[in-house]
């Protein structure tokens, strides 16, 4: 049930600047690793992670991959320009078809230094032409005539988009490290960072303990990184992402018996998304994968994980579908009632974010002990920071 009010405040701590993490541990798994399970905190390494998990647990990775989606551009001038790619226009809306493309794409971009850039004005850099498509939308247009695909010129001129909380330049090093192993599909601006420290040889023992894994794809938007600035939370606009989910997924989700459990909050949106399309299609609310944010709130069904699943595998198989595409702005907050998931393994967010919110949606109040927990215990926060393993009662 969705409360009338949230008060952003309530869900604020103090988090020194010297705590958020400007570098991951190496290696990966060596960072720390907090349980909390019904009410009880123990203290651990995230190497360790196969034998804290519930027996027969299906962990679900987002294994999309980061694009060097930052560009910084200079005019003639002096003046610079810089560009974060945010969604591509044309040729495709579809980052992984627009990566292939020659000689000329459209991107909406987040745009700095925006008032020394002229509407008619062409810049140069790299042998890349960069123009206004439509200036007021923050459309730009990339022209090149050297046979290069799009995903080369990004190779070449772009860097990793390290979050704009993490206050250092992008180095080298980020292409490695801002990416999970396991990342495999390009489109995202921002790294599901739950995912940044399994290593192979974690992977490995996941499966030697019967822990069952499956990956999914969901596109992290920059606007993951948008504020709470309303003081009641409820009046914040989610970001719309797309996910991806194969017939395969479905099934296997649809076939468990154990708890499922998401490696991160884009995993946990994408899970519960999928239920409430599965429940949509057989209350004939929804006939297209597209989540609202406050779909879940207005409608109180009784419609259990396996009807959804079944809902969603028939309209697959009625469309001849072997993948899933969908949008959602999902916007879990306290009062919500989880449909798919059994706990979350995720990194420490920032105060009064939509995600301490999703977090607090899971476990209550507890959120403020583990959290202060953590800083007594001199976790490291945000993205390349330590781990949890969230169980709730």
């Amino acid at each position: 049930m969705l409360p009338k009010e949230i008060d952003i405040r309530e869900y604020n701590y103090a988090l020194p600047e010297d705590r958020i993490a400007l570098f991951p541990v190496e290696p990966r798994d060596a960072s720390k690793l907090l349980k909390y399970e019904q009410g009880s905190v123990s203290h651990h390494v995230f190497r360790d992670i196969a034998d804290l998990l519930p027996p027969k647990s299906l962990l679900i990775f987002n294994q999309t991959r980061v694009i060097q989606a930052r560009l910084f551009l200079k005019k003639e001038t002096g003046a610079s320009i810089e560009l974060l790619l945010l969604e591509p226009i044309e040729p495709s809306r579809e980052v992984m078809f627009t990566m292939g493309a020659q000689n000329t794409v459209v991107w909406h971009c987040m745009v700095g230094n925006k008032k020394r850039w002229k509407e008619d004005e062409k810049i140069v850099n790299g042998g890349i032409e960069f123009s206004w498509c439509n200036r007021e939308d923050n459309h730009v247009r990339f022209s090149w005539k050297d046979g290069r695909v799009f995903a080369q010129i990004l190779s070449e001129l772009g860097s990793m988009p390290i979050p704009p909380y993490i206050k250092r330049a992008s180095v080298e090093k980020d292409k490695e490290v801002y990416q999970t192993v396991y990342a495999q599909n390009d489109g995202s601006v921002a790294a599901p960072t739950a995912g940044l420290h399994f290593t192979e040889e974690v992977l490995l023992k996941l499966g030697q303990a019967g822990i069952q894994k499956d990956f999914i794809t969901w596109q992290v938007g920059a606007g993951t990184f948008k504020p709470v600035s309303a003081e009641n939370a409820l009046e914040h606009e989610m970001h719309a992402e797309k996910m991806f989910f194969t017939k395969q997924n479905v099934l296997n989700l649809k076939n468990h018996d154990g708890p499922i459990i998401p490696v991160g909050t884009t995993s946990m949106r994408s899970l519960e998304s999928l239920y409430w399309f599965g429940a949509g299609l057989i209350s004939k609310k929804l006939s297209e994968f597209r989540i609202p944010q406050y779909f879940p709130y207005e409608n109180n069904c009784h419609i259990s994980l396996i009807e959804a699943l079944e809902a969603v595998i028939q309209y697959l198989e009625e469309n001849k579908l072997g993948e899933l595409q969908g949008v959602t702005s999902i916007y879990i907050v306290p009062g919500y009632k989880f449909r798919v998931c059994r706990g979350i393994i995720t990194n420490f967010h920032q105060p009064s974010s939509t995600l301490l919110l999703l977090i607090s949606a899971l476990i209550g109040e507890d959120w403020k002990t583990i959290y202060q927990e953590a800083l007594d215990r001199d976790y490291r926060f945000l993205s390349f920071g330590d781990s949890s393993i969230l169980l709730p009662k």
